[in-house]
């Protein structure tokens, strides 16, 4: 396993610093094929997040591998390579394993324990399957910490360590301990109709809110929101909500109108300045709570200077996170986190030695066929009955003596430092490399088309 990653995050790096590396929904492909161009690396997938950056790719050089991985970032995130060096971390083959499932679980997370980031290493995985960057290694590892995230929440109490960013950051903007009781009534704008957006629509209604509109650039996805939220069966179908989906034009008079104001899109610049924000507030006697989830950043950090306004973003989520407390549970995910990378590990060792064991076979059974046939040259009175009880008797002593050490090669090579059986069985049985990739290239087609069943 040559496994790589590099990245950063709220863990590594200043929010200020995240917000300028963020990338645009469109330019992952790109940044996902230049990776696959370049010569150390095979694969490629990027998770990037609000508040995390992370490239990760098969590679065959670790040098290489982070020199590439950091320039791509670096040019595509558009902050220079000098600069992000000292804000990037790396890690390699076990660590980078390690690092990806506990991300998956919630451990890394801003807000322990939050769920959230499984729909995006889900996302990203489904990216990259788009781009076909992703190959045996990539799809196996992404599945399986979708897989161990699913059973760190099933199993234990980790989701009481922490709240979703959203019901975090709606606590840190009410700062009182009652967050049901003083969203209920209010009016809501909700700016972006993406998965964040709609969590946030979607806490809000079931917390009672009053009344919500759902802005977005395409309206047709607002009023999908606001169908899902609203329709027999929803969580506001009971509270009478009124809500609507409306123009990213009308946001200004909405804002004039809303009391608490989440905004989450993926525009590069500032979706509401300080001065509309000024303005919208003009001539009110009541306040105006916005939450920023947004990575760049979608309100302007001068909200904090204006009468009436108060603001909660990803820089000030940081740092109230930063003194959250841990759930018991977090010591018994750490250690299903361990057990799993072992057994991915482990299972990637063996996977390695099945084409070299499926190319001795193969060679076997080519062996037996071609004596067979010089059986069929030197005796050739013999019956149909006499040569299949031949043969079959020839492949069952081939088979019995395969079978001892082929299932003990597996688990031997399924050990740490295992992978140089798949070698010492290649020269001992002077096996064509060729033969051996040619069924490594056929077990990659396969995991590829039902990768792509799945999809479908």
């Amino acid at each position: 396993m040559s496994l790589l990653v590099v990245g950063l995050s709220h863990r590594s790096a200043p929010v200020s610093v995240l917000e300028r590396a963020a990338l645009a929904p469109e330019g992952r492909g790109k940044l996902l094929q230049d990776v696959v161009s370049a010569e150390p690396a095979t694969e490629s997938a990027v998770l990037s997040t609000c508040n995390r950056i992370e490239l990760y790719a098969d590679v065959d050089k670790f040098h290489a591998g982070v020199a590439e991985l950091s320039t791509l970032l670096a040019r595509h995130s558009g902050v220079g390579l000098e600069e992000l060096t000292p804000y990037l971390y790396v890690h390699y083959e076990d660590r980078a394993v390690h690092h990806l499932l506990s991300v998956a679980c919630g451990l890394d997370s801003m807000v322990v324990g939050e769920g959230q980031i499984l729909g995006q290493i889900k996302d990203a995985l489904a990216v990259a399957q788009e781009q076909h960057t992703a190959g045996r290694l990539l799809n196996d590892l992404f599945q399986q910490a979708l897989r161990v995230g699913k059973r760190a929440h099933s199993e234990t109490g980790i989701d009481k360590a922490g709240q979703s960013l959203v019901t975090f950051g709606l606590e840190q903007l009410a700062a009182v301990p009652d967050v049901a009781a003083w969203v209920r009534g209010k009016r809501a704008l909700v700016i972006g109709a993406g998965s964040m957006s709609s969590l946030a629509a979607t806490t809000l209604v079931r917390n009672g809110v009053g009344e919500l509109a759902v802005a977005n650039r395409t309206v047709a996805r607002a009023e999908r929101l606001v169908q899902i939220l609203t329709e027999p069966g929803g969580p506001g179908a009971a509270t009478g909500l009124t809500a609507r989906a409306v123009a990213m034009e009308a946001v200004e008079a909405e804002l004039a109108r809303a009391e608490i104001v989440i905004s989450c899109t993926g525009a590069s610049g500032l979706v509401l300045s300080g001065e509309r924000i000024a303005a919208a507030l003009a001539g009110r006697d009541d306040r105006m709570w916005l939450l920023d989830l947004a990575m760049p950043r979608d309100i302007d950090a001068a909200a904090h200077r204006i009468d009436g306004a108060r603001l909660v973003d990803i820089e000030s989520l940081a740092e109230a996170s930063a003194d959250a407390p841990m759930a018991a549970d977090v010591d018994t995910v750490r250690g299903i986190v361990a057990e799993e990378v072992a057994a991915f590990g482990a299972a990637q060792r063996a996977a390695h030695i099945t084409p070299t064991v499926v190319a001795l076979r193969t060679m076997a059974a080519d062996v037996v066929s071609s004596e067979i046939a010089r059986l069929d040259g030197r005796l050739p009175d013999l019956d149909d009955k006499q040569r299949a009880e031949i043969t079959q008797t020839v492949r069952r002593v081939v088979d019995k003596l395969l079978h001892a050490p082929t299932v003990r090669v597996k688990q031997l090579a399924s050990e740490p430092g295992g992978a140089g059986y798949a070698d010492a069985l290649r020269e001992l049985f002077d096996l064509d490399p060729q033969t051996v990739a040619a069924v490594s290239r056929a077990d990659t087609r396969a995991d590829q088309h039902d990768a792509a069943r799945e999809r479908a």
